[in-house]
């Protein structure tokens, strides 16, 4: 046979949507009404605070080890938007914005990973969203398990992943995409492309000239997206969503943001990255540039960003404080190993219970309250804008 070049599915698809000053191409922008954009914008900022309250936790020994996810609220949240409440998302370790939005509290956050307290592990009811995964791309498999589950229950709903750049050279990332593309799972894979991976570049990550094109070997459509962008982030997975729900597959889109604070609070940046770096990834930060476009549009003004601020703080104030409020039984590790405790773990917990002071000293196990209502009021659109 003669050497002849094969013709690959279409090229891959960059999408940007606002650009670094928020301006928005009017040929991409999906309009969104006045009321949804506030609150997307709610969301972003909350995210962003409750971020900045979590770090100074963690540097005041009030809870282990955490990453921050500043700088990369959009390509975690948009998704989220996009999705329905019915949908699964398998988080990460980053995606603090995308699960609050998908119902779970901060003080369960809290709690969680870095409190280490199993309720905290324990989606709530009603939540379709994996706990947080430290495991790096154990989560895909997870993701792929449901989306063929749901696939297979004749469901029109999906599952959304999120995975950082240096998972994608773990080999459980591209088993799901391959699960995924031989199945047509209703599976979207989110890359968050902060080009950091602790401290490998990018650079030494992969030779790919992007991340999307992984896609091509798993017979799945990739895109590329600027992952400061909430719209782009928010149009791209809509569409990825669309083509799910029809039976079209699985997407993996690569968001290209960028990790601005630490690994996590045990890091230390400097050693590995150039801080002109950092400060030209600051300009292109997701939450100014959205509130440029909101400014732009007379949707947002500094005394509804002051209102929005002030309640948040109140907000994350009292989620810290159900947190700390939360006694958990001292036994309750023994409590999820097993559905039927076998003889050697019943054995060592009942030595437990002998050496355990009385139970009266110990404080009873206690749910953490109904957290504070999700979404703060603001006046009208009408109200907010400025002559």
């Amino acid at each position: 046979m003669p050497r002849s070049l094969i013709q690959l599915r279409e090229p891959l698809e960059f999408l940007s949507i606002l650009d670094e000053a928020g301006a928005a191409d009017p040929a991409l922008d999906p309009n969104l009404h006045p009321h949804d954009l506030q609150n997307i914008y709610r969301w972003m900022l909350r995210g962003r605070r409750f971020d900045d309250r979590m770090v100074l936790l963690s540097r005041q020994g009030r809870i282990g080890n955490y990453p921050p996810n500043s700088g990369q609220e959009a390509a975690s949240l948009g998704p989220a938007v996009a999705i329905n409440r019915d949908d699964w998302i398998a988080p990460s370790f980053r995606e603090l914005p995308a699960l609050m939005h998908h119902g779970w509290p901060m003080h369960r956050l809290i709690l969680g990973w870095w409190g280490g307290h199993e309720i905290g592990a324990q989606p709530p009811e009603g939540v379709y969203a994996l706990p947080l995964c430290g495991p790096v791309a154990g989560q895909c498999l997870h993701a792929a398990g449901i989306a063929w589950g749901l696939k297979q229950n004749g469901s029109d709903r999906l599952a959304v992943c999120f995975i950082g750049d240096g998972g994608t050279s773990e080999g459980d990332f591209h088993e799901a995409l391959n699960v995924a593309g031989v199945f047509r799972l209703p599976l979207v894979m989110i890359i968050q492309n902060n080009h950091w991976a602790l401290s490998m570049p990018r650079s030494r990550q992969t030779a790919s000239e992007t991340l999307a094109q992984k896609a091509i070997a798993y017979g799945i459509p990739g895109m590329q997206v600027d992952g400061n962008d909430i719209l782009a982030m928010i149009v791209a997975t809509r569409e990825a969503a669309k083509r799910a729900r029809s039976g079209g597959g699985a997407t993996l889109i690569e968001a290209l943001t960028y990790r601005i604070g630490p690994h996590s609070t045990s890091d230390e940046p400097r050693r590995y990255r150039d801080s002109a770096e950092v400060e030209e990834w600051k300009s292109r930060e997701p939450l100014l540039r959205f509130r440029k476009y909101l400014e732009s549009r007379r949707i947002l003004t500094e005394a509804s960003h002051q209102l929005i601020e002030t309640q948040i703080a109140e907000e994350i104030a009292a989620e810290v404080a159900i947190a700390e409020a939360y006694r958990p039984d001292p036994a309750e590790p023994f409590a999820h190993c097993f559905a039927d405790v076998p003889a050697h773990l019943q054995s060592q917990l009942d030595e437990f219970h002998r050496g355990a002071r009385p139970i009266e000293q110990v404080p009873a196990a206690r749910e953490p309250v109904k957290s504070p209502a999700r979404e703060v009021v603001l006046p009208p659109a009408r109200s907010l804008v400025v002559s």
